[in-house]
């Protein structure tokens, strides 16, 4: 018999990027008293890791659990980026209801769609909040039409239209149901969250089942399975079956020692859970997303939705260059295998394949940001290690025909830039869909383009619109194949010999093009050292010194000014590598180097 389990709420938070979710719930908690009154307290306190912080995106769904009134309030803050959509995905199968953010100046924008067809499509209640009311160009009204315009293309059902509305400062910390209210705090969204948003059901005596939907790692107890309580009870030292509805054969038996809670940002250790409550599991060395705990005497698996295929992949490779081994702890390809293993325990959009060679894994992800994250917190940890070039994943239909990855581009830039973005996009074969200018002066360009016109082109956009462009990309399936196009226009200076790099070499190789090391840096043979002005590879000799004999004077070699190195970040130096070369990655440098080290095999292979 199915019961209501009034004393429990569980939501998510959904949004694009930058619209607020993490602040929303860092206000959540602390107006719900989590904090004590004298508690210092980081902004934005669930993102908890060191790249989310430094960049101000969230990376993984995080949970947390807040009281108000003798209610508990689960809450799960999840990420913007759809690199990270298969995060989203998950989790709404935990709750009974979403919060939808959207900035009252931005309005809806594509993430926005992404995050709410999947709510809709679960028959979620949505309670809209229009957050950043306070900017001086807020525009509400306007973006109260814009969400129901969304709802309606969306083809939401009666109930979900009739949604409500809320409007709120997450940064200045109030909420209000009407536009002319007095602005206090947060109980407005308190209380809509307790009216609105149904209370979980289940039959509390039937037989124990609980759907994993997300997966904790921690180096002392290992993985750590999070899900809701669907059905039963769930207790410690309890006999269990893992099942999973993908795969019909799959049986497991397993015995649940340690059960936790969430109570504001701890994990509390628990004797049992009831229907509704959403628990952490450990102690199950195997156990994945989509797994469903259940009763010996009743295994059922709880239905799941298959997680996005990746649609970009690189190489990840031993560094074999001169300078390979010097900075990095972990070097040997067992060390770079261990941890892209690793990875796959947290990550579930991600594929790792071993290939022909043991030396380079393939690793396969949801897009460019997905991928340099992952680059990143392995150089971190003191991995050094070589990547290739980002390449799409290709498809046949069923006729045999090439199918490519394709993407919606929604970019926002001021009118004067919006002809060469234009232009550039569609010689990377996008197709201009629509254009509206808004009275601001600025202009709205959506484009259909294939993922890989998108590879490299983020570097090249911040330089055409300097640096006043948005752009937000959304995956969009899979097209015909578009054809070939021009990655690069400009090519790469090469150092011609291994060495350190002197002012007197620099000085002649400037003038060829943009130089990416100044003095003083260790060189070697077929290492890229600057951009090239024209679109041929050329060698550079970097470390060549001035010949000093009785007819050159010393003196004049003060004169020679250079022009100051162009330093790229790891998404940089990932745009701009082409096919024919690596990114060596060590946890000091990035260094951008030829595949063929050697001038002449170099040569040939090109001729071929």
């Amino acid at each position: 018999m199915k019961t209501k389990r009034e004393d429990i709420r569980n939501i998510a938070i959904i949004a694009h990027v930058d619209h607020g979710k993490t602040t929303l719930v860092d206000e959540l908690l602390k107006q719900s008293g989590v904090f004590r009154a004298n508690q210092e307290v980081a902004e934005r306190v669930m993102d908890s890791n060191d790249i989310e912080r430094e960049r101000g995106i969230t990376i993984l769904a995080k949970n947390t659990a807040i009281y108000y009134k003798d209610t508990k309030i689960n809450i799960i803050d999840t990420p913007g980026h759809a690199d990270f959509g298969g995060e989203v995905e998950r989790v709404l199968k935990m709750v009974n209801g979403v919060i939808l953010v959207v900035d009252a100046f931005e309005g809806a924008m594509p993430q926005t769609k992404f995050v709410l067809k999947k709510a809709l499509e679960l028959k979620l209640p949505v309670i809209v909040c229009i957050n950043k009311i306070d900017r001086p160009e807020a525009r509400p009204e306007e973006v109260i039409d814009e969400v129901l315009e969304l709802f309606l293309e969306l083809d939401a059902s009666d109930e979900q239209l009739d949604c409500p509305f809320i409007f709120a400062s997450a940064k200045s910390g109030f909420a209000m149901l009407n536009l002319n209210d007095e602005r206090k705090d947060m109980t407005p969204l308190f209380e809509t969250i307790l009216d609105y948003i149904p209370c979980p059901e289940g039959d509390p005596d039937a037989d124990t089942q609980v759907l994993i939907s997300t997966i904790d790692y921690n180096e002392y107890v290992g993985r750590i399975g999070v899900g809701k309580v669907d059905n039963g009870v769930i207790k410690v030292n309890q006999d269990c079956v893992l099942v999973n509805a993908h795969d019909a054969e799959f049986k497991k038996r397993v015995k649940i020692s340690k059960l936790y809670e969430f109570d504001g940002l701890n994990k509390v250790e628990i004797a049992e859970a009831g229907i509704g409550s959403i628990v952490a599991i450990s102690g199950i060395a195997d156990i994945h997303i989509g797994d469903t705990i259940c009763s010996p005497e009743n295994p059922v698996a709880i239905p799941f939705q298959k997680i996005s295929e990746p649609t970009i992949a690189m190489h990840f490779m031993v560094n074999d260059s001169p300078l390979a081994g010097q900075e990095g702890k972990y070097v040997t390809s067992r060390h770079i295998r261990e941890r892209l293993f690793r990875e796959l325990n947290t990550d579930v959009s991600l594929r790792v394949e071993e290939t022909d060679t043991t030396e380079s894994f393939k690793v396969s992800g949801r897009g460019e940001l997905h991928l340099s994250v992952l680059i990143e917190n392995m150089r971190r940890e003191g991995y050094e290690f070589a990547v290739s070039k980002a390449e799409v994943l290709y498809k046949k239909d069923e006729n045999g025909k090439l199918l490519e990855p394709m993407e919606l581009a929604y970019i926002d830039v001021p009118d004067e830039f919006s002809g060469s973005v234009i232009e550039k996009l569609s010689i990377r074969k996008g197709e201009l869909r629509s254009m509206t200018t808004t009275n601001s002066g600025s202009t709205r360009l959506e484009f259909s383009i294939p993922s890989r016109g998108l590879i490299g082109y983020r570097g090249e956009f911040m330089t055409d619109t300097k640096g006043n462009g948005i752009i937000n990309t959304i995956f969009d399936g899979y097209g015909p194949f578009k054809g070939d196009f021009p990655y690069r226009q400009l090519s790469s200076l090469i150092a011609f010999e291994a060495g350190e790099s002197i002012t007197y070499g620099l000085f002649n190789a400037q003038e060829r093009g943009t130089l990416f090391i100044g003095p003083g840096e260790k060189v070697y043979a077929g290492m890229v050292v600057g951009q090239h002005g024209k679109s041929d590879d050329i060698e550079v000799n970097v470390c060549k010194k001035k010949q000093l004999t009785n007819t050159r004077a010393s003196g004049s070699d003060d004169a020679l000014k250079l022009v100051p190195p162009k330093i790229m970040s790891l998404e940089q130096c990932l745009d701009f590598i082409d096919n024919d070369e690596l990114l060596e990655v060590t946890p000091k440098s990035l260094r951008i180097r030829k595949k063929i080290l050697d001038h002449t095999l170099r040569y040939r292979a090109n001729r071929k």
